[in-house]
């Protein structure tokens, strides 16, 4: 069996969410993604500060498995994380990557 390495993300819940997006969950779950520009990014850099390392690579699997975390449209989400750049995506969608200005 290969040794499992540590992809393991932090939940959603170890840094508590910012008044702008604390109105979109509820029991730590996201209820809504906000269709004001504004609002929806300052929920997407929130779940890419509290589910995602700078600098570590994800592959498809585990960004689905930490956005799973908060909300069952995995590819909803991660659709929203790529376009406004976070994280950045490879170009053949295999691997992910938090940029450091995210922190």
């Amino acid at each position: 069996m290969p040794q499992e390495t540590e992809h393991r993300t932090r939940a959603p819940h170890t840094a508590p969410a910012p008044d702008a997006v604390r109105r979109f969950f509820t029991d730590g779950r996201l209820t809504a993604v906000p269709r004001r520009p504004a609002a929806r990014e300052a929920l997407l850099a929130h779940l890419a500060h509290t589910l995602f390392q700078p600098g570590r690579a994800y592959t498809e699997p585990e960004v689905n498995d930490a956005l799973r975390t908060v909300h069952e449209d995995t590819s909803a989400l991660r659709r929203h994380l790529v376009t406004s750049g976070l994280p950045a995506r490879t170009r053949d969608g295999r691997t992910y990557r938090l940029a450091a200005a995210v922190r």
